[in-house]
């Protein structure tokens, strides 16, 4: 039990370092995913067209490979040749990959609505932002909280990815215990970690769900 005390403190700052990475990561891909399933619904092809483009290059291709992309390739990139530190890079790989996967989530969901809806909305004389921001989105977040809740889940523990940047997150942190005492408890507390961030995220997504459910009753 001394031990596992004795190794908190360092447990804790890695920890520190995902969950600032997985807030910002959030802060920043959410308002983005929107804005592109948005774009894709476009009634212009070529806005359309260029969203799908990005979603399939960004959901076909592996995270890490981009967040190698970004910190290594993009300052030889012409035009570009912008050199980001390690933690912005993370920063920026897991938002523009994260925008593609909650766009479709969004994308499914702003479908999910009737049409008829939107008839009646214009009938009303709403606007299409109108619409979408009274109407449409109110709606849509109660049918995407449960592949929201995947997703974030998934986030959380995609944040240990970024130990190939050589950034001290929670992983990062119980290995180099590990290999310094010849231990495997480091890895079962960090375990323990990302276990309770994740009951966190799902006791938090359930009362957001049950939340809403009193609306259908």
């Amino acid at each position: 039990m001394d031990y596992v005390l004795s190794i908190l403190p360092p447990l804790w700052q890695g920890a520190q370092v995902t969950l600032r990475l997985f807030a910002i990561t959030l802060v920043l891909a959410i308002p983005l995913g929107l804005l592109l399933a948005l774009g894709r619904l476009s009634r212009w092809g070529w806005l359309s067209g260029l969203v799908n483009g990005y979603i399939w290059l960004m959901r076909g291709t592996p995270l890490m490979l981009q967040m190698l992309f970004i910190y290594f390739a993009l300052p030889f990139v012409p035009v570009i040749g912008v050199r980001l530190p390690d933690f912005p890079a993370a920063v920026v790989a897991f938002a523009l990959n994260y925008a593609a996967y909650f766009a479709e989530i969004f994308r499914a969901g702003i479908q999910s609505i009737d049409r008829g809806q939107y008839e009646g909305a214009k009938v009303l004389g709403m606007s299409y932002p109108q619409t979408m921001r009274r109407i449409v989105l109110p709606q849509m977040v109660r049918r995407i909280l449960p592949p929201m809740s995947n997703e974030t889940i998934t986030l959380v523990k995609d944040t240990s990815l970024i130990y190939v940047l050589a950034l001290n997150d929670l992983l990062r942190a119980a290995r180099g215990i590990v290999q310094r005492d010849f231990s495997t408890t480091p890895f079962i507390v960090a375990a323990g970690f990302y276990l309770i961030m994740t009951l966190i995220l799902t006791w938090g997504f359930q009362r957001v769900e049950k939340h809403y459910a009193r609306y259908d009753e």
